[in-house]
């Protein structure tokens, strides 16, 4: 009897604590996107108020835009990735609902007797389901379990904004160094289009040399309105990462796309970081162990009934009045929960089958994605160091061979062009290395250093 009223007496405890928090899940989200990423989220605290976020929106994007800043603000304003953030108060919901103890019913009935004067007759019955108190804290357990899965898997769509993000952003620095190049170009062929009118009109040049001129201008002016369009789309697609309109998208970007670093790292760092890291992989183990409790409760209350107890109160037509107990139970003859059970049991095999293959799946990506960098990182040396310096060696020859009267301005031109092709394919390559970079982050499931700081 002690323990029955002890366990009484912590379940309604518990049912105290059975409230809704609006940081709760949040900052937990927020601590995992900070470890892996280094950014915070903005929302630790729970959803922020709307002039909270425009003011940080407009703070970051106050001066030019970094690869870190463009971060925080898809973090904190992708429309999507709010939406996913909300979807935890959904889920901390039926947290609470999980943890809160089914009502009493009351009934009442009235009788009328069909005897002249006699009075009506009156019942009235106060009834509590006593089991659900003893499952109240295995319920809870679980609901928390599922709560925490649900944070792990909000947690890994944040991640993923963060590489879209930044695989957006490394788009826009590759079209804004693009343009800038063309700029240059389209300049240096209407100057070279012009000295050829005026060697043209002097008699020292045919008019196939001008011409040929002329078309190199023309085809580079063309280049350039490619150019701003490729700019224009890479931003677009930035702006929706950030949730940005109207006068918030005039930013610019303040870092230039940089080379890859010293070195990278192991495959065996990066595997093994994949497993630690990664809030699906995480997320699977969670879901596992709710699918073993699960199956737990289930077997270990599959020969109990429901069990209802309460006060019956009733007052005959003469007046007596009869207060008692009540006490109703189901008996589990036909139903032992078997259908449940073999369920649950299904599903729980069925998550550690999912687990598997999900880190299976993962140590593939990684080495899929660190072979993309390596080989993307080999081409970008192999046009840093060998193609780009012949290419402007051969420019230097054409034109001294050019000033020497040697080579025809179309020589000279196509030298000029092979060398625009050149850089250009050295810019994407560039661009490509970085995309590759981000992908693997996003495959490892963050930085591509531990927290001891383990070489990249």
């Amino acid at each position: 009897m002690n323990r029955l009223l002890l366990t009484a007496a912590v379940c309604l405890s518990a049912m105290g604590c059975a409230t809704m928090s609006p940081e709760r899940g949040h900052a937990e989200l927020g601590a995992l996107v900070q470890e892996r990423v280094q950014v915070s989220t903005g929302w630790e605290k729970g959803t922020p108020p709307a002039e909270a976020v425009r003011e940080r929106v407009h703070a970051l994007l106050q001066e030019g835009l970094t690869r870190e800043e463009a971060v925080r603000l898809a973090l904190v304003n992708n429309p999507g990735l709010q939406a996913s953030y909300e979807s935890l108060g959904v889920s901390q919901a039926d947290m609470v609902e999980a943890g809160l103890l089914r009502n009493p019913t009351l009934g009442a009935a009235v009788g009328f007797p069909n005897t002249p004067g006699v009075g009506p007759r009156l019942e009235f019955s106060l009834v509590q389901e006593v089991l659900d108190l003893f499952m109240l804290p295995a319920r809870k357990q679980i609901a928390r379990q599922q709560f925490e899965a649900d944070v792990l898997r909000t947690a890994h769509e944040a991640l993923a904004v963060v590489a879209e993000t930044r695989e957006a952003y490394t788009a826009v620095q590759a079209a804004d160094k693009l343009l800038r190049y063309q700029t240059q170009l389209v300049a240096v062929f209407s100057a070279a289009a012009e000295l050829a009118r005026m060697q043209h009109e002097a008699g020292n040049i045919p008019e196939l040399d001008l011409s040929l001129a002329r078309a190199a201008w023309q085809e580079a002016r063309v280049g350039l309105a490619r150019e701003e369009l490729a700019l224009v789309e890479s931003r677009e697609r930035l702006n929706r990462m950030l949730g940005l309109w109207g006068g918030d998208t005039e930013w610019t970007v303040s870092e230039p796309l940089p080379e890859p670093p010293a070195e990278e790292p192991s495959l065996e760092h990066l595997e093994r970081l994949a497993i630690e890291r990664r809030l699906d992989i995480d997320a699977a183990r969670k879901d596992v162990a709710l699918m073993e409790k699960g199956v737990s409760l289930a077997r270990g209350s599959r020969f109990f009934g429901t069990v209802e107890v309460g006060v019956d109160a009733e007052r005959e037509s003469d007046g007596l009045r009869l207060i008692g107990p009540s006490l109703v139970l189901e008996l589990p003859l036909f139903n032992q929960r078997q259908a449940l059970i073999g369920g649950l049991e299904a599903r729980q095999r069925q998550a550690e089958r999912k687990l598997a293959q999900l880190s299976v799946d993962a140590r593939s990506e990684v080495r899929q994605r660190r072979a993309a960098l390596q080989t993307a990182r080999r081409l970008v040396e192999h046009y840093k160091m060998e193609l780009l310096p012949v290419r402007r060696r051969v420019v230097e020859q054409s034109q001294l061979q050019y000033n020497a009267m040697v080579l025809s301005p179309f020589q000279l031109l196509e030298a000029r062009q092979e060398e625009v092709r050149t850089y250009r394919e050295y810019v994407e390559t560039l661009r490509d290395y970085w995309n590759a970079r981000n992908a693997l982050e996003n495959a490892v499931g963050g930085r591509l250093t531990d927290d001891v700081g383990e070489k990249r």
